[in-house]
């Protein structure tokens, strides 16, 4: 018989509005597992409290260090005992998916069957760090769930101060958008990092994030430490017919407001096809029988905005690769931090191209574990030793693209500093 259920009047009212709630979902597990009553009792009573009682500890499975999450429940009666016995441990595994997140449907039943036998039942599509959430499973039940999920070809993602679990877009496998091969960039940095991943030894956590283009559909820019965001070096290339098709159903109020006006740098006009310019960065395409847009690709930032509005009538380049930026992270010792430009163009085009993302990453993850502070992200360390002591740490040339904030005051005196650069290479050649 199925044990009964707590009462949870305000739990309930989150099932009240015109949204699905994840209460529904609780409950109907519930229905099964006396697990998950218990566990609905103890979030009724977090919720009455507006106190959090699960507390950390020890878990894990054989050869890792890493990659279990201990809850332990805090909520006792007088005696000690717990007061939802059945929810006194409540463990998360943290998997790792595929790279660029592909599932058969057959592996997601195997899946599921896997957890409803072993743990809770409850299962996240991905957590914030971009694993799979096993979430919910007895200590006695940790090793046995993970060993039907590693006989099924997974295996456990980061957690701790550690390499954590990457994440990478669909790109590759089926948007026109990818600049590079996300997956395979991302296997092989997982491929020499497993050992970072599963064994936690660094100051803080490391992500790794691959986007195949500066749409970064996996937030890399904010989120990773270390992002490898998709771009190109040629010019942005055309289709007139595309081009033509998407103005005669847009017209051109949409094309002056939604794609020249919205250009961050203005390198988009309109002219009649005769007045179009002639240049090596000039890209060019017919919107109709007399006018055309013209675009400076010397002042195009790569944003993608009218690739995106334009798609197929406008492309990215052929001369592809990635902008690698460093540390983004939300936050922590000091405020949320995008990443900054470290190497502006790397091409990702061959296992040798990959060789060299690996060892610039192996070098950056290095001078981490040895420079950083307890608990600090790398961006943090970045901000506290300065940007150029950093790129001398892990050997990288300074380049005008690594400025993060660019000067706001227009009005600086710049003569001189050729003959200034000239003595500081001097100087420089004769030590």
């Amino acid at each position: 018989m199925a044990k009964p259920m707590h009462e949870t009047p305000m739990l309930d009212e989150l099932e009240s509005g015109p949204w699905p709630s994840f209460v529904t979902g609780l409950k109907r597990l519930a229905k099964d597992k006396d697990y998950m009553v218990d566990v609905l009792g103890q979030l009724e009573t977090s919720y009455e409290t507006r106190k959090g009682y699960w507390k950390g500890g020890t878990v894990s499975v054989f050869g890792y260090g890493g990659g279990v999450i201990p809850r332990f429940t805090e909520l006792k009666d007088e005696n000690g005992n717990p007061m939802f016995p059945d929810a006194a441990e409540f463990h998360t595994l943290r998997v790792m998916p595929p790279a660029g997140m592909h599932y058969s449907t057959d592996v997601l039943r195997k899946m599921c069957d896997i957890w409803e036998e072993h743990g809770s039942g409850l299962i996240a599509f991905h957590g914030q760090s971009g694993d799979i959430m096993f979430q919910g499973v007895k200590s006695d039940k940790v090793q046995d769930a993970f060993d039907a999920i590693n006989e099924l070809g997974f295996d456990l993602g980061g957690a701790g101060p550690a390499v954590r679990t990457s994440m990478s877009c669909v790109g590759h496998a089926r948007c026109e958008q990818s600049c590079y091969d996300e997956a395979k960039a991302h296997r092989t940095i997982i491929n020499n990092f497993l050992d970072d991943i599963h064994r936690p030894a660094l100051p803080y956590k490391f992500k790794f994030k691959f986007s195949g283009c500066p749409n970064d559909c996996m937030n890399s820019v904010q989120r990773a430490d270390l992002a490898i965001i998709g771009t190109w070096r040629d010019n942005i290339k055309t289709d007139e017919a595309l081009a033509k098709k998407w103005f005669a159903k847009h017209g051109m109020t949409e094309l002056v407001n939604d794609v020249v006006a919205r250009c961050p740098t203005k390198a988009i006009q309109i002219k009649e096809i005769k007045e179009v310019r002639k240049g090596d960065s000039i890209s060019s395409v017919a919107v109709n029988d007399a006018q055309a847009l013209e675009i400076d690709n010397r002042d195009c930032v790569r944003c993608m905005h009218c690739i995106n509005v334009m798609t197929g009538a406008l492309a990215h380049g052929d001369d592809t690769g990635a902008t690698i930026l460093c540390g983004g992270k939300r936050t922590l010792k000091i405020g949320d931090l995008m990443g900054t430009v470290i190497v502006p163009f790397m091409k990702l085009k061959t296992d040798e191209d990959r060789e060299q993302l690996v060892d610039l990453a192996k070098r950056i993850v290095d001078f981490f574990a040895e420079n950083a502070l307890e608990h600090e992200r790398i961006g943090e360390t970045i901000e506290r030793i300065g940007l150029v002591n950093f790129l001398e740490g892990v050997g990288l040339d300074v380049d005008p693209n690594m400025v993060s904030a660019p000067r706001t005051n227009p009005y600086v005196r710049t003569d001189g500093w050729d003959e200034e650069v000239a003595k500081m290479q001097a100087k420089k050649k004769a030590a």
